[in-house]
């Protein structure tokens, strides 16, 4: 069932190597500051939540996402929805920082946590349960398994992810449970949120960063999924080692003695317009 092509690896081992070496590099110049810490953490996760909600069509901006989260405002125009889906997905994170850990074994609760905190006040009757009927995916060049193989599914993906019987790296391995997790495509609603932060289960329990998938490379993004349905996994393995290297880099040059000066994500935002109306 796994049809894992594994031909890219050659052209993508110095990339693999170098972002091995940024991981090394963060790991032994911990601790970080604890400021520095919680500003980035604070920060990623806010851009995390921007970048994977508007993957989906939500249309708050970056700078509206840091105030609903931080602020407690509601955005004038915006659907009660995109507000819920902005607050459920920062606590998400949340859950998500909560339970990893270098010692974490990847489980099916974790992930139907991580889905029922997702689609929280949005569709309670299906959040955290897997799909009980068919689906269709737009733009997408394959059609989910039927509802009663997704249980066996997905405890067969968690099965290989934890064996990992291809001796596939951390990047690698994460690169395929994204993408066998969207194949899969267990839940109704909120399946592209929820891979998205379960993947990074996998990286953040050997020391990477989170991986944030950016809006501007929805198009890749699809692309590169679609090919992986026939076991081409170099575009998505490709566009997952930039996404990792992006975050690396924020955190290293935060560290002591850097010539670079971090840069908080939500000052980048600051004078976007931002229409208000109230506390909440």
């Amino acid at each position: 069932m796994w049809k894992i092509d594994l031909g890219y690896r050659d052209e993508m081992q110095s990339t693999f190597e170098r972002l091995f070496e940024k991981k090394q590099h963060l790991q032994s110049s911990r601790p970080l500051p604890s400021i520095a810490l919680h500003k980035i953490r604070e920060s990623l996760s806010i851009e995390w939540t921007y970048n994977s909600n508007s993957i989906e069509g939500n249309t708050l901006s970056l700078r509206e996402t840091q105030m609903v989260i931080q602020e407690g405002i509601t955005i004038k125009g915006k659907s009660l929805r995109e507000h819920f889906e902005t607050h459920n997905h920062d606590k998400a994170i949340d859950y998500l920082y909560s339970i990893v850990s270098e010692n974490y074994i990847l489980r099916s609760i974790d992930i139907l946590n991580l889905h029922e905190l997702v689609l929280r006040s949005i569709e309670d009757d299906f959040a955290g349960r897997i799909r009980n009927g068919g689906v269709r995916i737009s733009g997408a060049n394959f059609t989910p398994p039927n509802a009663n193989k997704v249980s066996d599914l997905l405890d067969e993906l968690i099965n290989f992810i934890n064996q990992n019987p291809l001796q596939l790296n951390d990047i690698e391995l994460a690169t395929v449970f994204h993408h066998k997790l969207v194949w899969i495509h267990p839940f109704f609603d909120g399946n592209g949120r929820t891979v998205r932060l379960a993947m990074n289960l996998l990286l953040m329990r050997v020391g990477f960063p989170p991986a944030i998938i950016l809006k501007n490379d929805r198009k890749k993004y699809y692309e590169a999924l679609n090919q992986a349905n026939s076991g081409n996994y170099q575009k998505l393995t490709l566009l997952m080692s930039q996404a990792l290297e992006r975050t690396l880099n924020i955190y290293i040059n935060a560290l002591p003695g850097n010539d670079k000066e971090y840069i908080e994500i939500s000052s980048l935002v600051k004078n976007q317009a931002c229409p208000m109306v109230k506390n909440i």
